[in-house]
């Protein structure tokens, strides 16, 4: 029963963000959005993630972990619903951001819920847990578009769909409510002030918003960067198809391949080698390989299940998980945010690509920096005893 909920939950905690781009033009017509409203709704995935991460181990800590999951994917269903069926710009941004903070608290639980109850199998279920993820991500941003034409397009339909799948994600967690969880009451509690002071907590922070902040610039700019090098819009959106559907097979070998081993250096090293050489040929090479550069990339964003797996590698208690988790992914999607919006002011500033280039080099070399720190075998918990 624990699997099957975190499976349905990780399907749903994308499904307010990618189902909206395909369909972003329809919407904002239909509901008269200004430039502002089209704006905030495209930033309010970052904000909601980063402010409602924060908060959630607090939360857990006072309804049960069980519970506030509950809780979580009964907004986000009510969220989808609402939004899926108002003629209002203003109800839809509101009801947009309550969809994303049920996703937001998903993304702290789901790892803590992971590390509680299956200590001794981490990798595998954060391997169930990832490949779910990347699934619904996908499938979001696939079928919102041919339900759309199948309901004689009508966007309403097309997002109301997923309200649906957010409350089969319900049924699960119904059942497991018997089941909370009781507080280990000789764990430690790590509130935001010992993490603001723990090296560890900003180095998985870095490492989280570097990766996030490098996914978020190319799902935003890859199909434009190979329209501008010569390529269709359908070529350029079947390689942003494939771009995506390689998260599923990376992430189902990362989280298994990294908790082999005590030490992650290597595979940070390997991912970022993979982005170096993507983006050097994007930029570099004849566009005729841009296909070879877009794979070598989404290879390199196995980073992002690499980051999730290191929430539990770096802590031993699911209390421990849950600080770090709420840290480093609030702090993360705010350095993350920040990304689309430089490369869309270099790119009008300049008329190209190379200074988003360069920006996308250095963004991979902290993520190095950040990854050879977070990756090398410790604790959070035992920091103090680490030598400075």
């Amino acid at each position: 029963m624990l699997v099957a909920g975190i499976i349905l939950a990780a399907l749903n905690l994308r499904t307010a963000v990618t189902s909206v781009g395909p369909v972003l033009d329809q919407i904002s017509s239909g509901l008269g959005m200004s430039g502002v409203g089209v704006g905030l709704l495209t930033t309010l995935p970052v904000l909601i993630f980063a402010t409602v991460g924060a908060v959630t181990p607090t939360l857990a800590r006072k309804t049960g972990e069980h519970r506030l999951l509950l809780a979580a994917l009964v907004v986000l269903g009510v969220g989808l619903l609402v939004r899926a069926v108002v003629g209002s710009a203003g109800i839809f941004l509101v009801s947009s951001a309550l969809a994303l903070s049920g996703g937001a608290v998903g993304n702290v639980l789901i790892p803590t819920l992971i590390k509680r109850h299956f200590p001794g199998r981490a990798g595998t279920m954060t391997t169930v847990y990832t490949t779910a993820l990347a699934v619904g991500t996908m499938l979001a941003a696939a079928a919102t578009v041919p339900i759309e034409r199948a309901a004689d397009g009508n966007w309403h339909v097309a997002l109301g769909v997923w309200a649906a799948l957010a409350a089969v994600a319900v049924i699960p967690w119904l059942a497991l409510l018997r089941s909370e969880p009781e507080r280990d009451a000789g764990s430690k509690d790590l509130g935001t002030g010992t993490l603001v002071r723990s090296r560890l907590a900003w180095a998985v922070a870095a490492y989280f918003g570097t990766q996030s902040m490098v996914a978020y610039i190319m799902f935003g700019f890859l199909a434009k960067i190979l329209i501008d090098g010569g390529y269709t819009t359908g070529q350029a959106g079947l390689l942003l198809g494939v771009f995506t559907a390689i998260s599923i097979p990376v992430s189902m070998a990362v989280p298994a391949v990294a908790t082999r081993f005590a030490d992650q250096r290597p595979v940070v090293a390997a991912f970022v080698v993979f982005y170096l050489v993507g983006f050097l040929g994007l930029w570099l090479a004849p566009p005729s390989l841009a296909w070879l550069s877009t794979l070598l990339i989404a290879i390199g964003m196995g980073s992002f299940p690499l980051a999730l797996t290191m929430l539990a590698l770096r802590t031993r208690t699911p209390e421990a998980t849950a600080a770090l988790s709420g840290f480093g992914q609030s702090v993360g999607y705010l350095i993350a945010g920040a990304g689309p919006l430089l490369v869309g002011v270099m790119h009008e500033a300049t008329g190209g690509w190379a200074t988003s280039y360069l920006l996308l080099i250095a963004v991979v070399l902290v993520q190095l920096v950040a990854g050879w720190y977070a990756g090398r075998d410790r604790y959070l918990e035992d920091e103090r005893a680490l030598p400075r």
